[in-house]
């Protein structure tokens, strides 16, 4: 598979929401350079962005919580609007013409009060996904609803302040998991990047089940396309919200199978990875697919 072929499987998910350095673009701005840098190929797909709004205004911030100063508050129109001028340039749609439609998000009990209204404008040749709500959604209902407008088989999902260090190889990636989707010892449906302090997850794990799945599904993964390119991942017992490139199908049945399964404002890594943790103490890791790039290498779940 080369570069060029990546555009036609992954849609890049940025999901963004009040920041104290808004209405700069800069941690965004650091993401895109890092793409340019360490993985062009992500400059080239479809993306969808979400921009996340808040909950509250007060005179402390918790942005966590959807909690945001007035000057935060008065900030967030023009944030938004600098962010979308600046994915417009970056991914060379300035002058696109944009269609909109209206959505909701449901979470919850079947209450019609439990529902998010948010706007999705598209460009024509669907390229460019802007998605706003009118209430805050938190991180696992705005990743939801963009992987509801996916059109792609995979999705890189990214939040806006992790920006890339290192080269990653999405390609060859992509190609394995094309290659494993379905293998009925080593399905891989999930690959995370590993942050600094993951870096000896695979020798680290203290639960012994855990310990005996990494010794024994720890492996080099060869893409097929191209004989010799051999990535090296290991299972990773949590559903990260740090980068990580994603089966769409997989994300839609796994973590969100219905309406039940994250309310407003949950965060993945909250209500999934421990789920999956859980879950992977009892043997099944091969239900979830879970892998993380090894070292300077990749993970995978």
């Amino acid at each position: 598979m080369t570069q060029d072929t990546v555009p036609k499987l992954v849609t890049v998910i940025i999901t963004t929401s009040p920041t104290p350095s808004a209405p700069s673009t800069e941690l965004v701005s650091a993401v895109l350079e890092s793409f340019e840098e360490h993985c062009h190929a992500l400059t080239l797909c479809d993306v969808i962005v979400v921009f996340d709004t808040f909950d509250q205004i007060v005179p402390t911030a918790r942005l966590k919580k959807g909690q945001v100063t007035p000057q935060q508050a008065a900030d967030f129109d023009e944030y938004k609007k600098n962010i979308k001028e600046l994915i417009l340039t970056k991914y060379r749609h300035v002058s696109a013409e944009f269609t909109q439609r209206r959505a909701k998000a449901e979470y919850g009990s079947p209450n019609p009060q439990n529902t998010v209204d948010y706007t999705i404008s598209q460009t024509s040749d669907k390229k460019v996904t802007f998605i706003e709500p009118s209430r805050r959604l938190g991180f696992g209902l705005a990743v939801r609803s963009a992987l509801r407008v996916t059109q792609t088989p995979f999705v890189w999902v990214q939040q806006h302040d992790w920006a890339l260090v290192a080269d990653f190889p999405v390609a060859p990636l992509v190609q394995v998991m094309k290659a494993y989707d379905s293998h009925p010892e080593t399905p891989i449906k999930y690959i995370c990047l590993a942050a600094v302090r993951m870096l000896s997850h695979a020798i680290s794990e203290q639960h012994a089940v855990l310990r005996e799945l990494s010794s024994s599904l720890t492996q080099k993964f060869e893409d097929p396309t191209h004989p010799g390119v051999k990535i090296p991942l290991t299972p990773i017992y949590f559903w990260h919200d740090k980068p990580h490139l994603a089966s769409t199908a997989h994300y839609l049945q796994r973590v969100f199978p219905s309406r039940l399964a994250m309310l407003r404002g949950d965060f993945i890594e909250d209500k999934i990875g421990q789920r999956a943790r859980a879950q992977m103490k009892e043997g099944l890791v091969s239900v979830l697919a879970f892998y993380i790039q090894r070292t300077s290498e990749v993970a995978a779940m």
